[in-house]
């Protein structure tokens, strides 16, 4: 009876693998050499080190770049697409940054932005409105594309260091789109929070996605960076270094997403050069005349001739 038995669950366990049909594989897909996906492995240290590499390396830069905008979302029921917009950038570290924004063919200026790291300020011309406020300001307008400040695209640019002291998680995660290494670092305190993951690409190593958080795990800013290419050192020796200082290559492609300011902005660089030596007054942007002035985050929302 015993052997029965088991010829039993062994007959079953046949049929089962075998299907109806007699065949167990329904499907088999078989790829090229060549063209399976590569996998590179890492440890957490060389990963440190390639990303502090670019965040203590890139100190300036001077880019040309195309700019489109996606207010809303499918969650605040409504998603409104702009037009794209060529852009001339520069950032500098510490958190200067000076954004021109014109329109295309006509090459009339549709916004300039600049921020020193505690100000903001946002000149847009058809409107004759000029925008200043303190960068740390929480209030979130109704239009998601009033939204947008200069210091979004420049922690999408020049990233802030890793620190040893600082406690960083280390794991794999795989979907159907890859196979990715990430870096999670912690806020200390209190409270243990994250403050930032850091994605490696495992087909390069390549950074393609940062994200940071604020107090109480909110998603602040989700960037996805792509197409890395060569890029160009500064055209005369500077005191801030060369584009070969450890930094060989720059992402082309940039797409900001800023969930809670309910905007996507996507930056296609058509050209870039890393730590060209700018002059402070190229990051300062006056008040044009005849404008009016907006003083954002104060109540009401002071306005002034």
């Amino acid at each position: 009876m015993r052997h029965a038995k088991t010829w039993l669950v062994v007959a079953t366990l046949a049929a089962l693998s075998c299907g109806c049909g007699g065949h167990a594989i329904t499907n088999t897909t078989r790829y090229d050499p060549n063209a399976r996906p590569v996998v590179k492995d890492a440890t957490r240290e060389e990963l440190l080190g390639e990303y502090n590499q670019i965040a203590r390396n890139v100190k300036t830069v001077n880019a040309t770049v195309e700019l489109k905008p996606t207010a809303g979302s499918k969650y605040s029921g409504v998603i409104d697409e702009y037009h794209e917009v060529k852009a001339f950038l520069l950032a500098a570290r510490e958190a200067e940054i000076r954004v021109i924004g014109q329109a295309p063919v006509v090459g009339t200026t549709v916004f300039d932005m600049a921020s020193d790291g505690d100000t903001f300020s946002v000149s847009i011309p058809s409107k004759h409105k000029f925008l200043v406020g303190p960068v740390a300001v929480e209030r979130t307008s109704a239009k998601p594309i009033e939204n947008l400040r200069p210091q979004h695209l420049l922690d999408a640019l020049l990233w802030p260091e890793v620190r040893k002291e600082e406690a960083v998680l280390f794991e794999e995660f795989n979907d159907e789109n890859g196979r990715y290494y990430v870096l999670t670092v912690l806020r200390g305190g209190y409270q243990t929070e994250i403050l930032r993951k850091i994605w490696f690409d495992r087909a390069n190593l390549q950074v393609v996605r940062l994200q940071t958080f604020g107090p109480k795990g909110i998603l602040v800013s989700d960037v996805r960076l792509s197409d890395w290419q060569p890029v160009a050192a500064a055209a005369s020796p500077s005191p801030l270094g060369s584009a070969s200082d450890g930094v060989s290559s720059f992402a082309r492609a940039i797409q900001i997403n800023r969930p809670h300011d309910d905007y996507t902005l996507n930056l296609q660089v058509a050209k870039i050069t890393l730590n060209e030596e700018i002059p402070a007054e190229r990051f300062k942007l006056e008040q044009p005349a005849g404008s009016e002035l907006v003083h954002v985050g104060e109540a009401g929302e002071k306005k002034q001739p």
